[in-house]
Order: C-alpha cells, then structure tokens, then sequence
C-alpha cells in the first residue's frame, strides 16, 4: 500500500482571541498571502478579508510567511 503524503494546509493562524465564546482569528492563505478575519459568535460566523485604507486587500509577502 502507498504511503499517504502529508498535506500542507493553505491557511496560516496569525493571531487569534477568545473571550466569552466570541471567537476572532486573523488567517492569511499561504499561496495568495492573502488576510482574512474570521469571527464567531454563538451558532453564527463569518470570513472577510483584510483590507487596506484605501479597499484593496492586505496581503502578506510570501517571503515573510517562509521566515515564520
């Protein structure tokens, strides 16, 4: 039988808070670098991406994601 390769997962926890059941997380993709915020509360969420001042999407350079 072959051997089952091991899977990177695509999304990287930058931060993450927890209080009182509220949930919130900062994600980025790894092959985008793309940002998103995950929030949760109770039996609802949401994923939105990350954005800068002026509407385009925070994006963190892949160099910086292969230094972590």
């Amino acid at each position: 039988m072959a051997k089952k390769e091991k899977k990177e997962l695509r999304f990287k926890e930058l931060h993450a808070e927890n209080r009182f059941g509220i949930q919130s997380k900062i994600l980025v993709d790894k092959v985008t670098g793309v940002n998103y915020l995950w929030h949760a509360e109770g039996y609802g969420g949401g994923l939105t991406p990350l954005l800068n001042a002026d509407g385009t999407p925070v994006i963190t350079p892949k160099s910086q994601l292969m230094e972590e």
